[in-house]
């Protein structure tokens, strides 16, 4: 059984596994992201965020090209353009799916602990942002449209 996020492994942008345990202490951001969505512009919010919370929050971007195929890339192509044009610098993860058969097992935990607007668990569109406490639990969910300056001001009770 699944107690926490802590009890997942995925792979890193670079194909590498990754056990979000080692995220324990930290508040994290998850966040299904996209380069050519009309919320890519958040990148600089959660790279902001990230960096300036850096050691109590932890930002974590997982690409999804299942919302109007906006995550056309493959890993490298997604790694250069978050660097290029965002200096993304927070941790990237391989492209996923967040929906359906197919989606990653930590989408699938994140969904059914934090269900949408009337209990919905699909995730409606990229940039739809999980926050997991200290503990690993998921203790919210925030819509495309929550900018993460907004997000900012709730952290803090979660420290």
């Amino acid at each position: 059984m699944t107690n926490s996020v802590y009890d997942f492994s995925v792979k890193d942008i670079n194909g590498k596994d990754v056990s979000l345990s080692q995220y324990k202490g930290q508040i994290l951001l998850i966040v299904n992201v996209a380069s050519k969505c009309g919320f890519t512009p958040q990148y600089t919010g959660l790279e902001a965020l990230h960096k300036e919370m850096a050691g109590k929050v932890a930002v974590l971007g997982f690409p999804c090209n299942q919302f109007g195929k906006q995550e056309p890339g493959n890993e490298e192509e997604i790694k250069n353009f978050c660097s290029l044009n965002y200096n993304v610098t927070f941790p990237m993860f391989a492209k996923v799916d967040v929906n359906g058969s197919d989606a990653d097992p930590l989408y699938q935990y994140l969904k059914g602990e934090k269900p949408g607007v009337l209990g919905t668990e699909a995730v409606k569109w990229n940039f739809t942002k999980f926050l997991v406490d200290k503990n690993g639990q998921v203790v919210k969910r925030y819509a495309p449209t929550d900018k993460p300056e907004d997000i900012k001001k709730e952290l803090a009770q979660y420290l």
